[in-house]
């Protein structure tokens, strides 16, 4: 083969080969990614994205600076009859609520709420709920109110509270 042949094969295949190497260094990236984030989706919606609380001495207590970042937090609460879920969620106004992830009207379909910036949605309407009117407006198809107080750096929800909830979930 020719001198100017080969230096012109030689031209062609460096891309090819530098070409190959960040095809290479971008599918490790992209795999680690994706790896990364399945590891998270498996480990926060195995369960349906909801963290299991139990009660002690009659009450659920959470942690508030867990919890008050403005994101809706989403809960189970097993009871003998089966599990009751629910939300807390710093609101704009600065409150801590809580409600059932059910309302009067879609609980049959067991969809519950998503949060859009600070509103919550129904996942079966699409019907949208300023945060700040949880545990204020009730009925309908808004989130459906559960009592909660502050004691301290806790958020108390007393556990014959959420068990007043059941029948949103068949119990």
């Amino acid at each position: 083969m020719s001198e100017k042949r080969q230096d012109k094969k030689e031209q062609f295949a460096e891309p090819e080969k530098k070409n190959s190497k960040v095809m290479l260094i971008v599918c490790v990236a992209l795999a680690v990614v994706v790896g990364i984030g399945a590891a998270f989706a498996l480990n926060q919606s195995s369960d349906g994205g909801y963290l299991t609380v139990k009660s002690v001495n009659g009450e659920v207590r959470l942690d508030v600076s867990k919890i008050d970042d403005g994101q809706a937090h989403y809960f189970k609460y097993a009871t003998a009859n089966g599990e009751i879920n629910f939300f807390v969620i710093k609101s704009v106004d600065g409150e801590m609520r809580a409600a059932f992830d059910a309302c009067d009207v879609c609980y049959r379909e067991k969809k519950g709420y998503r949060q859009e910036g600070t509103m919550m949605v129904c996942n079966n309407c699409g019907m949208k709920f300023r945060s700040d009117m949880i545990n204020l407006v009730k009925g309908g198809c808004n989130p459906a109110p559960l009592n909660r107080r502050i004691d301290g750096s806790q958020l108390v929800i007393n556990d014959s509270d959420i068990v007043k909830g059941a029948w949103y979930f068949g119990g």
